[in-house]
């Protein structure tokens, strides 16, 4: 394993007393950060790891086909989902530039990973996934927080009516099990983006692409099902590997915000204080890594999305130790006390709704 970088970087200090609090504070991090050159492109590893995936997922499809007609096959959506789990994270770093230099190619391996072999579509999550990166945790501006299935605010929650009331007073209990619907949802919402045509003005030829790209994954995914099952088994199977692969994609993603700072509209935080203040990471070794896909270094990718995956880890001690310096507040928890966390703040949400109904009102 390589050595951890290591520096003293000098806090800056802001020219002009009037300015925000954070005015400068990520220039010097940044410089060092390139320094060390972390934000290099790391194009063997990325090499290395993108055709493990490919031979994984080639070996749980053979599998099926020679498994064939048989429960037993239904088995085969756990490992299918693990490692379409994995694709998804790399169409994720190919949406922010990690993997390659070149924009073309990482928009080619956003349309594999993402269109052709997980049927999503890889413009739909880049622009709502963007407009997470600039603004987390702002309820006006970040899509991951705004009022859908689940609220984030008391304002949200005090305008739910009717069986959305009933979902928000719930919905720390029921969290995890609509994270099996996040599989089909992800699908859907990409199907209907493209079909209303929203955000593809002047580019007709991205939005066929994708749209073909998205039909065949269909068929071929289809295909291999019921040319090797009953319908019956291959709905199983279906159902299965979407609820698997929603659970676990959904559950890399929970610890990352929930229950972090909210910003309200007014307070205006430079770019340093806007990502680590709402961020929050995950600590394990390299098996949360390669689960987590390397988002359980929160804080570092959202200081440097375009940062490959695999240089996270050694620009986290910088980072931490950088924000101690200067005073920001860095969160990091174990797995465990971060959906405690999240779940926590999804519980207050709904508390005055609680409330309201043991009262009778």
């Amino acid at each position: 394993m390589a050595a951890q970088p290591t520096a003293v970087i000098t806090p800056p200090r802001a020219a002009n007393p009037s300015a925000t609090p954070d005015a400068g504070e990520f220039t010097p991090l940044s410089r060092l950060i390139k320094e060390q050159r972390l934000l290099d492109r790391r194009l063997g590893w990325y090499a290395v790891h993108l055709g493990a995936n490919a031979v994984a997922l080639a070996a749980v499809v053979a599998a099926v086909l020679l498994a064939g007609n048989s429960w037993w096959t239904v088995l085969l959506a756990v490992p299918m989902a693990l490692f379409t789990t994995r694709t998804a994270f790399f169409g994720h770093d190919a949406g922010h530039s990690q993997i390659a230099s070149s924009r073309k190619v990482n928009r080619a391996l956003g349309l594999i990973h993402g269109n052709l072999l997980l049927g999503m579509s890889s413009a739909w999550w880049n622009d709502k996934h963007n407009r997470h990166h600039a603004n987390p945790n702002h309820v006006d501006k970040d899509p991951d927080v705004g009022e859908g299935v689940l609220v984030w605010t008391e304002g949200q929650a005090e305008k739910r009516t009717g069986f959305a009331r009933w979902l928000t007073r719930n919905q720390a209990r029921l969290f995890f099990p609509l994270l099996l619907l996040e599989g089909i949802a992800l699908k859907v919402a990409s199907a209907r983006m493209l079909a209303a045509g929203e955000g593809w003005e002047g580019r007709g030829r991205a939005r066929a692409t994708e749209s073909v790209l998205l039909i065949t994954h269909v068929v071929a995914y289809a295909a291999l099902l019921l040319s090797t099952m009953s319908l019956g088994k291959a709905l199983v199977f279906a159902l299965v590997h979407h609820a698997l692969f929603g659970l676990h994609l959904g559950a890399v993603f929970a610890p990352n915000h929930k229950g972090m700072e909210m910003p309200d509209p007014d307070v205006r935080w430079g770019h340093l204080r806007r990502q680590v203040l709402t961020s929050r990471n995950v600590r394990g070794g390299l098996l949360t890594d390669w689960m987590m896909g390397g988002l359980n270094y929160q804080i570092e990718h959202h200081l440097f999305p375009n940062m490959p995956r695999v240089n996270l880890r050694r620009a986290q001690p910088l980072v931490r130790d950088y924000c101690r310096s200067i005073g920001v507040s860095y969160a990091e928890t174990g797995l465990v006390d971060s959906y405690r966390q999240a779940l926590t703040h999804m519980h207050g949400i709904g508390a005055e709704l609680r409330a309201e109904r043991r009262a009778g009102r």
